[in-house]
């Protein structure tokens, strides 16, 4: 019906009485210096009545705009900013459409890069439209204008600096001006969604035995330790992301994020943590900062609260830079009050749950203590931060080359800590703290409990499948599919010409706990992957190995981010059809994205 409709409108132009275009064009740009992204304007001038279609989200039917920039000095980056579009009914094609009437103005992004030559450059612009009133369409159109751009001597001004994040900073601005309260929401769902990463759940053993060692001193007060770690999470988020944002961009977290030093320091203070819960040493602070918060805070002060606050910053900011991308990006662009504002509301979220975490280990030592089981309830948080720890040392493996702690080395410790835990139950093993254990009903339970996780933990090293969440904390296998990946571009280019096939990129990152995640959760689905074997696979490591800053760069300047994970399609021109940010749970979402790669 659509397209005999389509094909009724096209034959009463052709056919027809002959009208004018009505919708006019004009492209400008400003004077631009080297190393700046530039925003090329598009205004547009549409006659009363007549409108044309919007450049994202339009449904089959009607031809959606267009915009094209050609030059040897310029490179097409990033979203093109166009207004808000009206979503109405089109009774011509029987379809809800999106489109755009009046004056509507469009922003195309150009990354110029640093090496330009001084003077005046040609640029070829090309917008294609098609042009609709209530009864009528006009066949798809193309304009066609000449553009001079100016290539200037000059520093590289905050408003035109490189944009490092995946954004619309038109939606933003539209976000910030005129819906606060949809902002303020906007920032609080992303705190809340970030506590569903892999990175915020081995915090939650390290929170409770840091809490319970403390909670031991009856005169500290419960409420304001909570409070002060609460408070300590959100304004090293704040303040780290806000840094991050101004002086490292994008790539900020991931620099962070794979450090090999940073990680071995987290290891090491995890394992610090885990002997002194083993009873080996007392943690204190020295006296001059004791002394310091004494006078302030009548108590044992709260410096170790906001230590552990930057520690569960450091070790999950990895995961949640993805979510922070949309607000942190206007402050890398000169803006400050609204990112601020935003980056507040969403580390409030994503801490809040951790103020009644905090709390809960002061309350257990209230509990009766027969039988040592609060002391033996410390001694296993500590394994389990040991177990952490592995995380963070195969991460400083990875980098750095190592080939120690592999996939199967690291899966092995695991198992023998859960092994240590169960004898430990029982009262095998004994630590300095510990009083005689009467074996009961409930340590011999949780002891069986522990021995099974042992076993099934080992398993994963003799080809049986694990669950998918406890794989994303592990160094990723060196085949975690039955698919064939490449890891160069450039073969994948020539594949895909070879074969007329489109092309998958996963930019990805050795220390990725996400893209473990999508991996071993996603991609291993039988329905995703025959759709994944009809597409040239391309991984690209942006945070070690070959060539690493390279590929980082180049996401960071076609995609504009340098989140990971981050998906993408491409036609054998090298197109961009398609792009999936980020690690999603719902693999139906996935699995639409690989289709419209597909069609």
């Amino acid at each position: 019906m659509k397209k005999l409709l389509l094909s009724f409108f096209y034959c009463s132009i052709l056919f027809g009485q002959q009208f004018d275009d009505p919708a006019n064009f004009r492209f400008s740009i400003d004077d631009i210096r080297q190393g700046e992204v530039a925003l090329i304007t598009l205004d547009t001038e549409l006659e009363y009545g007549w409108h044309i279609y919007a450049i994202y989200d339009v449904p089959d039917g009607p031809e959606s705009t267009t915009v094209r920039i050609e030059g040897s000095i310029v490179n097409q980056v990033g979203r093109i900013i166009e207004p808000q579009p009206i979503e109405d009914f089109d009774e011509g094609f029987m379809i809800i459409t999106k489109y755009h009437e009046n004056k509507p103005q469009f922003k195309i992004p150009v990354q110029i890069s640093n090496d330009t030559p001084l003077g005046s450059y040609d640029l070829k612009s090309t917008v294609r439209y098609q042009v609709c009133n209530e009864g009528l369409c006009y066949p798809p159109n193309e304009y066609t204008q000449n553009i001079k751009l100016n290539v200037v001597e000059g520093p590289i001004r905050n408003d035109y600096a490189i944009v490092n994040f995946d954004f619309d900073k038109k939606s933003i601005l539209d976000i910030t001006n005129n819906k606060v309260g949809s902002f303020l929401l906007l920032s609080l769902s992303m705190g809340f969604l970030a506590l569903l990463t892999p990175c915020v759940f081995p915090m939650i053993p390290i929170t409770i035995s840091f809490f319970l060692k403390r909670g031991e001193d009856k005169n500290t007060s419960p409420v304001k330790g909570a409070l002060v770690y609460m408070l300590g999470i959100v304004m090293t988020f704040t303040l780290l992301g806000m840094l991050l944002a101004i002086f490292l961009g994008a790539s900020g977290a991931t620099q962070l994020a794979s450090n090999p030093y940073v990680n071995l320091f987290i290891a090491f203070l995890f394992i610090y943590f885990a002997f002194s819960l083993f009873g080996f040493y007392e943690i204190d602070l020295p006296q001059s900062l004791k002394r310091f918060s004494l006078q302030r805070e009548n108590s044992e002060g709260y410096a170790g609260i906001l230590f552990m606050a930057l520690t569960f910053t450091l070790t999950s900011f990895t995961c949640t830079v993805a979510f922070m991308g949309l607000i942190l990006v206007a402050a890398s662009q000169g803006e400050w009050f609204w990112p601020i504002i935003g980056m507040l509301m969403f580390s409030l979220a994503f801490a809040s749950p951790f103020f009644l975490l905090a709390l809960f280990p002061h309350y257990l030592t209230k509990m009766p203590q027969s039988g040592g089981w609060l002391n033996s309830v410390k001694v296993i948080m500590g394994f389990l931060e040991i177990a952490a720890a592995f995380k963070f040392i195969s991460n400083t493996d990875l980098v750095w080359q190592w080939d120690i702690f592999t996939y199967e080395v690291v899966l092995s410790c695991w198992a023998i800590i859960m092994a240590l835990c169960s004898i430990y139950i029982v009262g095998c093993i004994r630590f300095k703290n510990d009083s005689k254990i009467e074996l009961s009903y409930q340590r011999s339970l949780l002891s069986i409990v522990f021995l099974s996780l042992s076993l099934y933990l080992l398993s994963g090293n003799f080809g049986y499948a694990i669950n998918g969440t406890i794989e994303s904390y592990l160094p990723p296998k060196k085949e975690y599919s039955n698919l064939d990946w490449v890891h160069s571009l450039e073969e994948g280019f020539e594949l895909a010409k070879e074969d007329n096939r489109n092309i998958f990129i996963d930019f990805t990152g050795v220390t990725c706990t996400n893209c473990r995640w999508m991996e071993t959760n996603i991609f291993k689905q039988e329905s995703v992957e025959q759709l994944m074997k009809q597409f040239v696979l391309v991984s690209l490591y942006t945070d070690a190995g070959e060539n690493y800053l390279e590929k980082r760069q180049y996401q960071i300047d076609r995609f504009q981010t340098a989140a990971l994970p981050y998906y993408v399609i491409l036609d054998k021109e090298d197109s961009i059809i398609g792009e999936f940010p980020g690690m999603s749970r719902n693999v139906d979402d996935f699995i639409e994205f690989l289709e419209s790669g597909l069609d």
